[in-house]
């Protein structure tokens, strides 16, 4: 049975999913990629960037987790590129190279729609549709496997509010960063449904939600 997950997402200890002032330079935002630093020593960070080597471990454990059976994915439009407004014809394909890490069907939620964009094993398809409607068309292709809801912020939160999410990772990163998006703001969890599990990691405090 498909499950609607977060898995992997990292929000600051005061509650931060990325830094202010996203852009090309700064996809996070500022300060923004010192929330990953849990994730980037760990063998599934690691190999998914072509190096050797990595930690085991309780962060190990938990990154690898999030990319097992996976079928698709959903992804704000900022997950996909800095730009903002109508699309522009400037080559973009997203922030990872030729061969992105996500090699199966994912949807990018856009004011703007556009044709889908294939990029190596990864089709990249674009809608305008509610995120209801948008989990539910990832779904369906995702025979069986399980959705992963990559953010950003604002869609992660989206999802939480309407209750969408069967579970989620949350990884606490010990740093502050005093502004940007907070994934809390406006949830009320235990009313959502929500109930809550921590365990201590090597470089990050690995939040567990599930609903039901």
């Amino acid at each position: 049975m498909t499950r609607i997950r977060i898995d992997g997402f990292t929000v600051s200890l005061d509650g931060y999913g990325a830094g202010p002032g996203q852009s090309l330079d700064r996809p996070m935002g500022v300060g923004g990629e010192r929330l990953h630093g849990w994730a980037f020593g760990t063998r599934t960070f690691r190999r998914m960037f072509g190096q050797d080597g990595g930690s085991d471990g309780t962060d190990e454990r938990f990154a690898a987790e999030g990319l097992a059976g996976l079928g698709a994915w959903v992804l704000g439009r900022n997950m996909f590129a800095h730009s903002r407004g109508p699309w522009q014809d400037d080559g973009w394909r997203g922030w990872w190279g030729e061969e992105p890490p996500y090699a199966c069907p994912v949807f990018v939620r856009s004011r703007h729609p556009r044709p889908d964009l294939t990029v190596g094993r990864t089709t990249f398809h674009f809608t305008d549709k509610p995120l209801r409607d948008v989990i539910a068309m990832a779904s369906e292709v995702a025979g069986g496997r399980d959705v992963r809801i990559g953010g950003g912020v604002a869609t992660a939160r989206e999802a939480f509010s309407l209750q969408l999410v069967d579970r989620a990772h949350i990884a606490v990163s010990p740093v502050l960063l005093g502004a940007g998006e907070s994934l809390w703001a406006g949830l009320d969890l235990p009313v959502l449904g929500y109930r809550a599990q921590t365990e201590p990691g090597e470089g990050a405090t690995h939040l567990v939600l599930t609903r039901g």
